[in-house]
């Protein structure tokens, strides 16, 4: 479907160097049926020949061209052109399937109490096989405590994510200073902003690369405790204490295993004690274990 004079949704591709992937999202997105919907392409200071990739589009996209200010950036740029009531975001290296913009709409029309949602995905390798299914979430009470329990539990995250454009409004744009992990920051703020759902169906495809920014943990590691921190005070007061604690917990458990691996194990040692200082109620059973096996040389 072509870009529509009056849009319902607006799709936000951010590319950097990325014109041997970029065809393929905007390919998906332009294949999608039964919504009017635009498509807006910020290429982020590409060095490499992503302007020409686009250039083959003409008016079915809008492409918008800014100096390198990394993913929330591009992010960013494209929500403040957005025509559309509702905002998805696709990353370049990943697609969509048949259906996935009319389900979302279909469902952000049925249940107009929901600020965000998102779809299930099928995670791939780089040559195309299936690795698994992000599936939606299970939670109990408050999504947004979930969130601080379980950082992933936004399926798709930023290639699954639609958005009702005036929640940015409340909650700000993406934190351009964190160095990863931006989008948890923004769920987050978006959950304790409206409410979330999933469309169980798996409508997305997130490609896992052995090169991605996801691979670079130590940079994770440090924006999940950053992300943390910051959003503490987001959650309602009584879970500021122990709740809050637990998940800081979870994240020093879940980075020792990683730095383990990585055979920093001193490193991983530090924050093992680290968790267990936060939380020895919650996690000591896990931490205690993480030191056994740590101590033990067992893989973890």
């Amino acid at each position: 479907m072509a870009a529509m004079a009056e849009p319902l949704v607006s799709v936000i591709i951010p590319a950097y160097n990325a014109a041997w992937c970029v065809g393929q999202a905007v390919d998906s997105v332009l294949a999608q049926a039964g919504v009017p919907f635009e498509v807006v392409v910020v290429n982020d200071g590409s060095t490499d020949d992503t302007a020409g990739a686009l250039a083959g589009y003409g008016d079915r996209i809008r492409v918008v061209n800014k100096a390198n200010g990394g993913l929330s950036s591009a992010r960013n740029a494209g929500i403040r052109v957005a025509r559309g009531e509702l905002v998805a975001f696709l990353d370049a290296d990943d697609w969509w399937l048949p259906g996935k913009l009319a389900a979302q709409s279909a469902l952000m029309k049925e249940q107009p109490d929901v600020g965000f949602c998102s779809v299930a995905a099928e995670v791939r390798d780089p040559d195309g096989a299936l690795l698994g299914i992000w599936a939606c979430p299970q939670w109990e009470g408050s999504f947004l405590a979930a969130l601080f329990h379980e950082n992933a539990a936004v399926a798709g995250s930023g290639s699954g994510v639609m958005v009702r454009r005036g929640l940015f409004d409340r909650v700000g744009l993406f934190d351009e200073g964190l160095g990863s992990l931006e989008d948890i920051d923004m769920w987050m703020r978006l959950a304790a902003a409206a409410p979330y759902a999933c469309v169980s169906k798996a409508l997305a495809v997130i490609v896992k690369r052995p090169d991605s920014m996801s691979r670079n943990r130590e940079v994770m590691r440090d924006a999940a405790l950053s992300v943390m921190k910051k959003n503490r005070c987001l959650l309602p007061s009584s879970l500021q204490g122990a709740h809050w604690r637990a998940g800081m917990a979870s994240v020093y458990a879940d980075y020792a295993k990683w730095r383990y691996r990585a055979g920093r194990r001193l490193d991983a040692v530090a924050d093992v004690l680290r968790a267990l200082m936060l939380a020895p109620w919650a996690r000591g059973r896990l931490c205690l274990g993480l030191l056994r096996d740590l101590a033990l040389g067992r893989p973890v």
